[in-house]
């Protein structure tokens, strides 16, 4: 009797063993830098996840805290470590910003555990590359595609690459140089903030609108902002007469392309740019157009700049 129980303990252990020892699939990506493609990066719970950017992280912004962790640490300034601290499944952003302007935005997916198919990999370490080129061109007639961590997205290999070397500068080009160039301009303060704004010149370049600003920090210490966003504003008209009065909508128009030359800025430090966006055609009289302005520490509460919705067009006296 003592036989055939040791026997069926024998035969039992090793299927307990192979039932709980699944292999969790690894995948190691390189990925050249696009601000305006979207990686999507797979986690899972109990492990963890490396971001490896090719120059100093200056701020990682992450969208739900209570379900990821992120942790950029200054001894080791390129790397950021991110994992998942719930074993539900959870999604959200990651935005890593570098010390030249550059910065990348990640999806966060995790499927949880007790998931039936576990067959998805999981992104031990992204590593992020510098373009030759940090200026995307906006007439290249390509889609935004979300970049899949692990896959490069086929236009990035197309050449594009060696192009601007070779091309005259373009109109964003331009745009920034001479925004660069402004020695003092006219800044504008804005109540409990370190940073202070100047618009310069604006421009309507075919159904594209071109906007160059610049940034200062009048505080003593340093400061992060993020990448520049415009907004639509309006208000909607009221059916009946209530307290709450009429609702506000906020639409958030796309960014075609920008440049800017830092988002950290040192005490007494400026940093420039310029952004380019698709203007509708037509807008109610209520609407208001607006460039946005935020910190790193203070996203939810933005610098909103007057546009005006009808700019001069490229070629006009400035």
């Amino acid at each position: 009797m003592k036989l055939r129980w040791f026997i069926l303990i024998a035969l039992l252990i090793p299927l307990r063993l192979s039932a709980t020892d699944a292999t969790v699939g690894a995948r190691v990506a390189t990925i050249t830098i696009n601000p305006r493609e979207i990686t999507v990066l797979h986690l899972r719970p109990e492990f963890e996840s490396t971001i490896r950017m090719p120059e100093e992280v200056t701020s990682v912004i992450l969208g739900s805290p209570g379900e990821f962790k992120a942790e950029h640490n200054e001894g080791e300034p390129e790397y950021v470590y991110v994992k998942p601290i719930t074993k539900q499944a959870a999604q959200s952003n990651l935005l890593i910003a570098t010390k030249s302007g550059q910065h990348v935005t990640l999806e966060l997916v995790s499927d949880g555990t007790g998931i039936p198919n576990q067959s998805q990999p999981v992104d031990f370490l992204i590593e992020y590359r510098s373009a030759r080129s940090f200026l995307i061109s906006s007439d290249s007639g390509v889609p935004t595609m979300p970049a899949v961590a692990g896959k490069v997205p086929a236009h990035e290999s197309s050449g594009r690459d060696t192009g601007p070397e070779l091309s005259p500068l373009s109109n964003l080009d331009e745009e920034f140089r001479q925004q660069q160039k402004v020695n003092a301009p006219k800044w504008t303060k804005w109540q409990d903030k370190q940073i202070e704004t100047s618009i310069g010149d604006m421009r309507q370049l075919s159904n594209e609108t071109v906007i160059a600003y610049s940034v200062l920090n009048s505080s003593d210490q340093p400061v992060e902002i993020v990448p520049p966003q415009i907004q639509i504003t309006g208000r909607t008209a009221a059916k009946k007469k209530k307290k709450e009065g009429k609702g506000i909508i906020s639409d958030q128009l796309e960014i075609r392309d920008y440049r800017l030359s830092a988002t950290r800025i040192e005490p007494g430090g400026r940093a420039d740019g310029v952004v380019v966006f698709d203007r509708p055609n037509f807008k109610e009289s209520t609407e208001k157009l607006f460039l946005q302005i935020a910190q790193a520490d203070q996203v939810d509460r933005p610098i909103l700049i007057r546009l005006p919705f009808t700019p001069p067009i490229s070629g006009d006296g400035k």
